[in-house]
């Protein structure tokens, strides 16, 4: 493959402005620990938004998405696209909580909200646990993409002539020294900027990388004859391009047809159970990690209901598109390929001409860098926030907690590097991460608006998951839908027993955590009455309204959108007709309202 001038001045180009825009912002961020991790709160609502969704388009996304379609048609995007409903749950009910509560941290939540050593114990643990380890965990998972990738692109790279390198038995490949170059370069300007430059460049990054990815998508679909090609090159795995799986009662009765197949479990644990049920990076039930800290960096309460709306439709219904045309393409181009998800990168190997490739490489990069900049910064607060201030060295200036979250940010990507080294393939890890993470998502939406909720109850459902998983997974062997269930269940038991065999928050703490977020509703009666000068939210059956209302705007803009693609210009118009209708809805219930009630 040929690398020209034009494609080197591309890539180049890309990264220096990217740095420029640290630089930039560089000044505005060393102001305190507010403003390195939350922007000082002035976001608007396009970019903490259009930031959210450029981190969760990793360099791994594209290469799953492929393989979902290879294995299951576009169908299979299901396994991912379920998490829509507990996202959009996210917009209208806890969004406006989250910028009101007035933190820095999601882990800082169990500040505000319990007492107690409980409270310190789970403030912690949860700043290592999820901070540190599965953080590390999620950024080595976008560096061995990142692998694949440059691996697929350069098979025979070397970094100053060296191949590979051994520190303290852990090997280093070429491939992998060029990463690790990347995450330095990432580790720079999230350091020097922090969210504020982060999320800017997210959008620039954004903006790279999904026109990078429609470019790709039109010239692989001309390359195989247009949608009129595409269909006749797979009519005979026409099911590719059915938009909803095969539900059957035996999975084995339709599995020879290759066609996205669901059994009952598998629908009742992906569509029923897991989008509400589980902890997952980027879709936490209720917000969490990077989406969290992005609503909480808001400008009010309004911009961050706007921001976290515009991400799942992004996330849901515009983005996908391109990969899944890619992928369609991939599987006509390459049909015997064992590694589908390295079709993605062998389309641009073959088919992309000098500056596209270029451009393409930029996209790559930046889907990557948004990803693992907005992981450590993330994570940097975690440690920062949650764990060095309050635990090691309290009562210190702003600009030393600054100084202190730049040199974690090295840590963090050096940590996470040599984890990366530790793994050959984590393809199943996430599922691994939903599994044990069963039950708590209850907990995280429910501290919300019940008051009977305390740390314990936190507490016991995080661990509670790690006492039966390895007796299913390893001595029962199940799949993972029926363990996912299971363990639900198991934890769900056993975090209500414990929350009504312990004492709850102290009444005090629960005065004040109402009186600052007045999130309403009847959990809340016992303390609301002791505060009759608290106005508390009302209308949750409005938001109800708005909640189908946009999961209806998301779906049906995402099989409208592809619908237009291939050609089915009727019922395209219905669908995205319905999809407008429930927008106006939305508009509606929140304008009749009045903005002013959701702005603090």
């Amino acid at each position: 493959m040929y690398i020209s001038q034009l494609d080197w001045f591309i890539i180049g180009g890309f990264l220096v402005f990217s740095m420029g825009i640290s630089l930039y912002m560089s000044k505005r961020a060393g102001k305190s620990t507010s403003d390195f991790f939350l922007t000082g709160r002035n976001l608007p609502w396009y970019v903490a938004g259009t930031s959210m969704v450029a981190t969760t388009f990793a360099a791994d996304t594209p290469l799953a998405v492929t393989e979902l379609v290879a294995q299951g048609g576009i169908a299979g995007n299901w396994l991912w696209w379920n998490m829509l409903f507990g996202g959009m749950l996210t917009v209208f009910f806890f969004a406006r909580l989250w910028r009101r509560a007035g933190i820095m941290t999601d882990t800082e939540f169990v500040a505000i909200r319990y007492s107690g050593k409980e409270a310190r114990f789970l403030r912690g643990f949860r700043a290592i646990y999820i901070g540190v380890i599965m953080n590390a965990v999620v950024m080595a998972w976008v560096n061995l993409a990142m692998v694949k990738i440059l691996q697929v692109m350069f098979p025979d790279l070397t970094v100053f002539g060296i191949s590979s390198f051994s520190v303290l038995g852990i090997t280093f490949s070429s491939h992998l020294m060029v990463v690790g170059m990347m995450m330095i370069f990432v580790a720079v300007y999230s350091s020097l900027s922090g969210l504020w430059g982060v999320s800017i460049t997210d959008t620039f990054q954004f903006v790279i990388a999904m026109g990078g990815s429609i470019i790709l998508a039109i010239v692989a679909l001309r390359h195989v004859g247009g949608i009129s090609g595409l269909k006749e090159s797979l009519a005979h795995v026409d099911w590719v391009f059915d938009y909803m799986p095969v539900v059957a009662s035996d999975s084995a009765a339709v599995s020879a047809t290759g066609v996205m197949q669901m059994s009952v479990v598998a629908v009742v644990a992906y569509l029923g159970v897991q989008w509400w049920a589980s902890w997952y990076p980027g879709a936490e039930p209720g917000g969490g990690g990077y989406v969290a800290q992005r609503m909480m960096s808001a400008k009010d309460e309004k911009n961050s209901l706007l921001a976290t709306l515009w991400f799942q439709i992004a996330h849901f219904a515009i983005r996908p598109w391109p990969w899944i045309i890619v992928a369609l393409a991939a599987l006509v181009m390459y049909p015997d390929a064992t590694d589908k998800g390295a079709t993605y990168v062998m389309v641009i190997r073959d088919l992309m001409p000098s500056g596209l490739m270029g451009l393409l490489l930029a996209a790559f990069f930046a889907a990557y860098m948004s990803t693992i900049a907005s992981q450590t910064v993330w994570g940097t607060s975690y440690i920062v926030n949650d764990l060095y201030r309050p635990f090691i060295k309290p009562g210190a200036d702003e600009k030393y907690y600054v100084k202190i979250s730049r040199i974690t940010t090295f840590l963090l990507i050096i940590f996470s590097l040599i984890i990366t080294t530790q793994f050959d393939r984590i393809s199943d890890a996430w599922r691994f991460i939903l599994a044990c993470s069963g039950g708590i998502g209850v907990v995280l939406l429910l501290r919300w608006f019940w008051w009977r909720i305390n740390a314990w109850s936190e507490i016991a459902a995080m661990i509670a998951p790690y006492f039966i998983y390895p007796i299913l997974a390893f001595h029962y062997k199940l799949d993972f839908e029926p363990t996912l269930i299971i363990i639900v269940a198991w934890s769900t038991v056993v975090w209500l027993t414990v929350t009504f065999l312990t004492k709850p928050t102290k009444n005090e703490k629960l005065l004040e955590f109402y009186e600052r977020v007045h999130p309403g509703g009847a959990g809340w009666k016992p303390i609301a009455a002791q505060m009759p000068h608290v106005e508390g939210d009302k209308g949750f059956g409005v938001m109800a309204i708005n909640y189908f209302s946009g999961c209806i705007l998301v779906l049906f803009s995402l099989f409208g959108i592809g619908r237009v693609i291939f050609g089915q210009y009727l019922s395209a118009a219905i669908f995205l007709g319905i999809a407008a209708v429930a927008g106006f809805i939305i508009y509606r219930n929140l304008s009749r309202v009045g903005w002013e009630k959701v702005i603090k």
